[in-house]
């Protein structure tokens, strides 16, 4: 179901893409250059304007009624839980056992001639 108004939605965005482009804008558009004249066409430029204004809200409504669809549905597909869990892994509960004697929870470096927290200087 979600392959197809997948399909549906890109199918449309395309034709939008392509209604908006045939639209005549200020300088003359790709659609509907020159005319306006008494010429033998089936409309006039004002009414392939309205035309396409209104093919141009459909289009627009129906991508964003695809859009609302793809987003319910992935919601319906997601779950809770969390990417770690897929992989099946568990929290280790003690820390492994490697014979080392055990260390407090911070360990500060050595220090370092009396100022523990710089490095020592080259020239030393």
């Amino acid at each position: 179901m979600e392959n197809v108004i997948l399909t549906v939605h890109l199918i449309l965005a395309l034709v939008l893409t392509g209604v908006v482009l045939l639209q005549r804008s200020e300088g003359g558009g790709l659609g509907m250059g020159g005319g306006g004249g008494a010429g033998g066409g089936v409309m006039s430029g004002r009414q392939a304007a309205n035309v396409l204004t209104r093919v141009t809200w459909i289009l627009g409504v129906a991508i964003f009624a695809t859009s609302i669809a793809l987003t319910i549905l992935a919601a319906r597909q997601a779950n809770n839980s969390s990417i770690m869990d897929q992989f099946g892994g568990t929290a280790p509960s003690e820390a492994p056992a490697t014979g080392l004697p055990g260390l407090p929870a911070y360990a500060p470096p050595p220090s370092t001639a009396g100022n523990p927290l710089t490095p020592p200087s080259p020239d030393a």
